[in-house]
Parts: C-alpha cells; structure tokens; sequence
C-alpha cells in the first residue's frame, strides 16, 4: 500500500531559511519575486516541502488579485465559507506511481478549498472515475479534510493559481513551472505513467518533463484524447514514461458529452495499467 498525503503542512523550517518573507514584486528574493519559484523549488527535498512552499509564492500579481478577488467576493453558495485564495499545491502520496496533470485551479473549487479538483465539477468528474478503478477511497472530493485518500495516483496543474476565465498567460505559465518540473523530479523514483487533460496541460507539461530528465520526441506529439507519447529516459536512467492524452474534466466537456464517464475511465485504466497499478 502506498502512503498517502493528503493535507497542505505548515513548515516553521521553510520561514527559518528564508523562503517564505516578502520580498517587492518583480525582484527581490521573497514570495513577492518573479523569480520565487525557480529560486526555491529547486531546494525543496521533498514532497511535502515542496507542497508549503508552493503555498506562499505571490509571483503573478494579476493570479494573486485574481484568487483574493474571488475570495473577498465569493458565490452566494459559498458566502459563509473562508476561501483558500493562495496557490494550491498538489495532492497525492509521494511515490505515486500515476500522475494526473490539469491546467490550474478552479476559482471556486481549488482557490476555495485548497486542493486540487476539490469542490467543483472537474473534480467529481475525476474522482468519481479513480473511484471506479480502486484509486480514490471515495467518490466525492468536497474539502481538504474529508477523508479522500488516492492510492498510487497524485494530481497537480502546471498552474497553481486560480487564473481569469481559466486562462494562465504563457508568462504565469513559464513563471510556474519550476514547481512543475521540481515535482517530477521528486516523483521521478516511482512515476510510471502521466495522463493530461486538456490540450494546454499537454502543451505545458512537455518542456517540463525535458527539464526535469526526460528526452521529448521530435517533433513534439500533438494532444488528442486517447494520445499516447513515450518520454525517453537519458543514459538509462530509470524506465521511459508513458504519456496519455484526455480531455479536460472540464464541466463543459462532461455536460456536452465531448468526454463520457467510460472515455475518462478508459484513459486512466490504461495509464493505471502501465504504470503497474492494479485497477
């Protein structure tokens, strides 16, 4: 059985080395600087280390007025519940052995609750199928503390701020991605397999996966749903990685049928096999 982490931790030791004090927008060495996240992911030496600092960064100002906006303002649904409103790390056990890429956090889902694919339809969507194939304890994902476990599986975006109208700039994207391709690495013992969803994670994912040790083909695969691409392994180091292409659990996609319960489950139950899970 695979250990599981499931909750953001709060490290005094990250504050202590300097990685969490302001700094001013655009340099400096503080949360505020764009250079945040690739000065400190880099010395994250674990996952969960990696998790807290991801929670402090401030990098984008237009991402951070977008997430406290949405906090200050909430849906009326909401009202009386504290949003997150800061960047949301991943969530899994840190030697899954599958990986789920997204795009970014949902502004009322992710931004409020603080995990990914918590609390929106993207997420009851995805849990729902590692529900079905024995990788998720439960169907329903609704805050950080109700008990959802993954088994093997962990979820993340290459975006970890909720963006306007779900769409993170190329710059919000490249700022972001030394926190993408520090998790890789660290998954990289026991990462077997990779499924994205949607066309900009795919997009967003292949220069990471390159900086993190993998050799991408040329020329780059293109996305479709039910794409599989090969990431080769440089000097032997360790076993190619499988990489699957599915359509966003977007509401969109779901409501109109572009992506059906038995695609998505499909998608994963293949990936879940290739990355030796039993489904």
């Amino acid at each position: 059985m695979r250990r599981d982490r499931t909750a953001v931790k709060k490290s005094s030791g990250d504050a202590a080395r300097g990685d969490t004090g302001p700094g001013p927008a655009g340099g400096g060495e503080g949360p505020d600087a764009s250079g945040f996240p690739a000065r400190t992911a880099p010395r994250a030496r674990s996952l969960a280390a990696l998790d807290e600092r991801v929670t402090h960064c401030r990098a984008c100002p237009r991402l951070v007025d977008w997430r406290e906006q949405v906090a200050r303002e909430r849906r009326p649904a909401h009202r009386d519940q504290d949003y997150w409103a800061r960047p949301v790390p991943g969530f899994g056990p840190d030697d899954a052995a599958l990986l789920v890429v997204g795009l970014a956090p949902a502004a009322h889902g992710g931004n409020r609750t603080g995990r990914m694919f918590t609390g929106d339809r993207s997420g009851e969507a995805l849990f729902a199928a590692l529900h079905r194939l024995g990788l998720a304890n439960r169907a329903e994902a609704t805050s950080r503390d109700d008990g959802l476990r993954l088994t093997g599986v962990r979820v993340t975006a290459p975006v970890h701020c909720a963006p306007p109208a779900n769409r993170p700039t190329p710059a919000e994207r490249d700022t972001c991605r030394p926190w993408l391709v520090r998790e890789l690495r660290l998954l990289r013992p026991a990462l077997r397999a990779v499924v994205v969803l949607g066309a900009y994670g795919w997009q967003a994912l292949l220069p990471a996966a390159a900086e993190a040790g993998w050799s991408v083909p040329r020329p780059r695969p293109a996305f479709t749903h039910g794409a599989r691409a090969t990431l080769t392994t440089r000097a032997g180091d360790g076993p190619d990685l499988p990489l699957f292409g599915c359509y966003h659990v977007s509401r969109r996609n779901t409501s109109t049928g572009l992506l059906t319960p038995e695609m998505l489950s499909d998608v994963l139950a293949r990936a879940a096999h290739a990355a030796e899970l039993t489904v």
